[in-house]
């Protein structure tokens, strides 16, 4: 619930919203109550061929009767009252006492009731009193124009409270949908920031999940909290105020079933976050599926594996049915449990107060229901309001189910937002001068959060203006060692510095503002291709993204060969382009940035002669009075570096030149074998 409150949070922004949405509720549940209320003049009034002046009158009149009568009645209640005390005083035995005490309280209880039906008595006939001036000017004479009245009233206060209502729902939805506006945005920001191997761990189908399928949940119960939840309670308030209006002592004893009620509720409800929090994870895993075997779709069809995938899909999907069908039954045992429930207490309300008419008593087991025998009319507008009551409460119990969901996706999508982060900004950041002199790594130990011992102790200087190749076993730590160096996580032991300041101490947007990556997988978005050359560079213009793919040799295939030149669509994932033609716009893009670190991750392991060839001469332009740092085992371009250091078992295992390291170093011969080879 801790996590809901904090969406409702955003939802106060709106206050003005949320004012006029209380206001309609307010006027929805007034015009409910009305409407119900036209059956007593119906009853009383037409159905005995009489009119509301004369009514009112005929009721004034007996209202002004009783009210005496009861005075009468109070002096009575009083004069006893003062002789049992007398003869209480006077008497010696014990048990004279007692009874005596006894009819004491009797006769006490009885004047406190008829104090209350006196004041009652003259509230009403106040009211009369204040009503008769305007129904006499208002209402028409005789029974059949009186209900051609009360119907245009009930037609007329229909229309009021459907254009209320219209009104309650636009503003309903307009916080929901701006509430889950921000959440989502807030859940996005956060995602970005997220630590690398957290989208490792849980897949970005997980995240997607909760941004789609569990915030649309968190948009339902923000709607029911802010519509069905404020109009149906108050509609239902209005009803037991009006039933409690005409006999509240009979309310009191048919609302003995509501305890039960709220015990059965509140264990469902738990039951029904508990359900829709594993639905939302089955949800999350067959996003993850679908992920796979979208993104895999080649592998999928070059293996055949259609009919395996679909087995995996079709026991995801049963999964998710499983969790489904649980929630449902909690939902229709809810509904179930309520409309029982209702109907038991509309069923006590028959009885009692049957009994009170026909019999036409004012006591029921022995305690005063009411100050006179209830009339036909009244008791039927006691059970019309008592069924009014019912309708808003069978309809909360939905509203419950679609709140206990809100509830469970909210704290799916704030365990994200909540999400701690290793990597972190400096409070006081330093600033360096660009270009940096060198780059230390000093003692670097790193560790992945419930995985082995990564790096192992890594001492590395790079100078400025200087290309390095890194190269190693798979799981020697090269990635891992870039990752630190653009920040994307920080060592556990020792430190990576610029000029002898660790990075940690830089500005995150500094530091990898001074650096480009290109990654062995080319990420493209789908845009066009100029937009994809200035991603990340925003503030470049035209010439500037022309300029830096003729430096990439890109310029030349995207006009001969794209269809609208740099305004080209790429499509998700650039799928129309080959993968030399992808890496060349990637390094565009890079060139754009003016970074003084060029990052190449595996960039040309995938690639054609060609187009390795084109990369290269590309490189060597830019990399002039630039850091180059390259992982690669390709020997052409381990020939472009200034320095090769070899990794292994997470440390710097040698370093030296291409050729150096040719004659030296066998586990370097070893491991760029034939390539190697050629290039000596």
């Amino acid at each position: 619930m801790k996590s809901f409150r904090r969406v409702l949070r955003l939802s106060l922004r709106r206050r003005m919203s949320l004012l006029g949405i209380l206001l309609s509720s307010l006027v929805i549940a007034a015009l409910w109550g009305a409407n119900i209320g036209t059956l007593y003049p119906m009853v009383e009034v037409v159905f005995k061929g009489d009119d509301l002046p004369s009514y009112v009158d005929e009721r004034l009149a007996e209202a002004r009767v009783t009210v005496e009568e009861q005075r009468v009645e109070l002096i009575q209640l009083n004069d006893e009252l003062d002789e049992l005390q007398q003869r209480a005083k006077t008497a010696t035995d014990a048990d004279t006492k007692a009874s005596l005490q006894q009819k004491i309280n009797t006769t006490t209880f009885e004047i406190s009731s008829a104090e209350l039906a006196q004041t009652a008595t003259k509230k009403s006939a106040e009211w009369l009193s204040w009503a008769q001036p305007w129904i006499d000017q208002s209402a028409p004479r005789g029974a059949f124009p009186t209900l051609v009245f009360i119907v245009v009233m009930l037609v007329g206060g229909t229309a009021i409270k459907l254009v209320a209502l219209t009104i309650n729902l636009m503003l309903v939805q307009y916080v929901a949908e701006g509430t889950v506006m921000e959440l989502r945005e807030k859940y996005f920001r956060k995602s970005l920031h997220l630590d690398l191997d957290h989208f490792g761990q849980n897949g970005s189908a997980n995240l997607t999940s909760r941004l789609t399928n569990d915030v649309a949940h968190i948009a339902v119960g923000v709607s029911t909290l802010l519509g069905r939840l404020i109009r149906e309670p108050l509609k239902m308030a209005v009803c037991l105020f009006g039933a409690a209006t005409v006999c509240w002592r009979l309310l009191l004893l048919v609302m003995i079933v509501s305890p039960l009620m709220a015990f059965v509720m509140h264990h469902l409800s738990r039951a029904i976050r508990r359900a829709s929090r594993r639905a939302m994870e089955e949800m999350s895993s067959l996003y993850g599926m679908l992920n796979d075997a979208f993104g895999g779709i080649h592998v999928v069809k070059s293996f055949n594996t259609q009919a395996y995938e679909r087995a995996r899909f079709r026991a995801r999907v049963q999964a998710y049915f499983r969790r489904s069908m649980k929630v449902a039954l909690y939902n229709t045992l809810a509904r179930s449990s309520s409309e029982l429930l209702g109907l038991t207490m509309v069923g006590l309300a028959i009885l009692a107060g049957g009994y009170l008419v026909i019999n036409q008593q004012t006591h029921l087991l022995g305690i005063r229901m009411s100050a006179r025998p209830l009339d036909v009319g009244q008791v039927l507008l006691f059970f019309g309001l008592l069924i009014g009551a019912s309708d808003p409460a069978r309809k909360l119990s939905d509203v419950w189910t679609s709140l206990q969901r809100g509830i469970a996706a909210s704290n799916r999508v704030y365990e994200i937002i909540d999400e701690p982060i290793r990597v972190t900004e400096p409070t006081n950041p330093v600033h360096l001068d660009r270009p940096h002199r060198s780059i230390e790594f000093k003692g670097v130990h790193f560790q992945y959060p419930s995985g082995p011992m990564v790096l192992r102790g890594i001492d590395l200087t790079i100078q400025h203006g200087e290309t390095i190749a890194l190269i190693g076993p798979n799981g020697c730590g090269k990635s891992t060692l870039i990752n630190l160096l653009c920040r994307f996580d920080d060592p556990h032991q020792g430190e990576v510095c610029f000029d002898d300041v660790a990075i940690n101490r830089l500005a995150t947007r500094d530091l990898r503002r001074r650096i480009a990556l290109v990654n062995q997988r080319t990420v493209l978005f789908d845009d066009t291709i100029e937009n994809n050359i200035r991603y990340g560079s925003p503030s470049a213009d035209a010439h500037d993204v022309v300029r830096a793919a003729k430096l990439a040799f890109a310029d030349d295939f995207i006009r001969r060969k794209t269809p609208d030149g740099y305004q080209t669509m790429l499509g998700s994932g650039g799928v129309r382009l080959s993968g030399g033609q992808m890496q060349r716009i990637a390094l565009a893009r890079a060139f754009l940035r003016e970074p003084d670190i060029l990052i190449l991750d595996e960039a040309t392991s995938q690639i054609d002669i060609e187009s390795e060839q084109l990369i290269h001469r590309a490189l060597e332009t830019f990399l002039e009075n630039r850091t180059g740092i390259m992982i690669t085992h390709r020997a052409s371009t381990l020939a472009m570096a200034d320095r090769v250091a070899v990794l292994d078992l997470g440390q710097v295992a040698d370093v030296g030149t291409h050729h150096q390291l040719l004659a030296s170093n066998s586990f370097y011969r070893s491991l760029c074998h034939s390539d190697l080879t050629d290039a000596a």
